[in-house]
């Protein structure tokens, strides 16, 4: 999904800028923080895509006219709920440690930020909302490149490299564990099924290397995809890439 709204309100929203505000009308029983929690709420139960603002309504026991009076539509409530949980989410502080460190840590609390609300993975931040919860998550970031003779594009490069590897493996995770819901099956199941099958139909000879180098990391990571596994392998990758500006000389 995208964060289609409106840039000015949605900013104005997200600073909680009183010009924002409508003064016309009936006194207000809700705050706009109060709506934000609701819609969280909403996603972190069914998924983004059962987010709407009759469910928001419905859940503070109000109208979906009342929601209108405080957000324009969807697409600015997605921005400020990205922005409410940047602004909840646990920051690690690693001043003083090794820069692998800092960048894994940072990795970790954008992993835990998706396990905790996967509906975000399906959220597009391309056009970030710049509000106060990304602004200082942003801070925050930057700070664990900061200091390592990076230039500023440099260091937001390598803090944009290192944000999108774990957004696509938080997005694997989440696929893969919708599939397994859907189904009703463990990847183990899954295999026990497929296997007999597949033994009877493919001949190793004909795809010698895909069945040696399938059947050693089907042995191994217990199914054919391990989102830990490859989350740990592809970040160990990422901050070796990132070491060739950051320690080129290491």
């Amino acid at each position: 999904m995208t964060n289609a709204g409106d840039p000015a309100r949605t900013l104005a929203l997200l600073w909680r800028d009183e010009s924002a505000i409508p003064r016309k009308g009936p006194r207000r029983a809700l705050t706009l923080d109060q709506v934000v929690d609701a819609a969280i709420a909403v996603a972190d139960r069914a998924g983004v895509e059962a987010l709407t603002i009759r469910r928001v309504a419905q859940t503070l026991d109000t109208s979906p006219m009342t929601i209108y009076t405080y957000v324009p539509g969807k697409a600015e409530l997605l921005d400020l709920m990205v922005d409410a949980i940047y602004t909840r989410m646990p920051r690690t502080v690693t001043d003083g440690a090794p820069w692998r460190e800092r960048l894994t840590a940072v990795a970790a609390d954008n992993r835990a930020l998706f396990r905790e609300h996967p509906w975000a993975t399906a959220v597009s931040t391309q056009r970030p909302g710049l509000g106060p919860g990304a602004t200082a998550k942003y801070q925050h970031e930057l700070s664990a490149l900061d200091g390592l003779g990076l230039t500023d594009v440099g260091m937001d490069d390598c803090l944009t490299h290192l944000l999108l590897f774990v957004h696509a493996a938080a997005r694997a995770a989440v696929d893969a564990e919708a599939v397994r819901k859907a189904t009703a099956l463990t990847d183990q199941q899954w295999w026990e099924a497929a296997g007999p099958v597949l033994a009877r139909v493919l001949d190793p000879a004909a795809y010698p290397l895909a069945t040696r180098v399938g059947g050693a990391a089907g042995e191994a990571h217990g199914s054919a995809h391990d989102p830990d596994h490859m989350y740990g392998f592809g970040l160990a990758r990422v901050l070796d890439g990132l070491a060739a500006l950051i320690d080129p000389d290491a």
